[in-house]
């Protein structure tokens, strides 16, 4: 069993993160691990667990965040056509 660097729950099915530098972290859930690695969105401070939207000087969770905070020109997606 090990135990989690979070919560500090002793598991039998917790996972280790390891980075090239030699770190390394142990969860025994995703929660977790999100709770450590995830960044935070710089508008809404929710935790970014996709792949977010990044302007030159923060990360967002979602492109209305990002236009919120920074005025950043980003949509989530393309607009779609009326009628289509």
């Amino acid at each position: 069993m090990a135990i989690c660097d979070t919560c500090g729950n002793d598991y039998d099915k917790a996972f280790t993160v390891s980075w090239p530098d030699g770190r390394s972290a142990t969860f025994d859930s995703i929660e977790c691990a999100a709770v450590q690695l995830a960044p935070h969105c710089a508008h809404c401070d929710c935790r970014i667990l996709g792949h977010g939207v990044e302007t030159p000087d923060a990360i967002y969770c979602c492109a209305h965040c990002a236009r919120k905070h920074s005025n950043a020109d980003v949509n989530d997606r393309f607009p779609v056509p009326a009628g289509g």
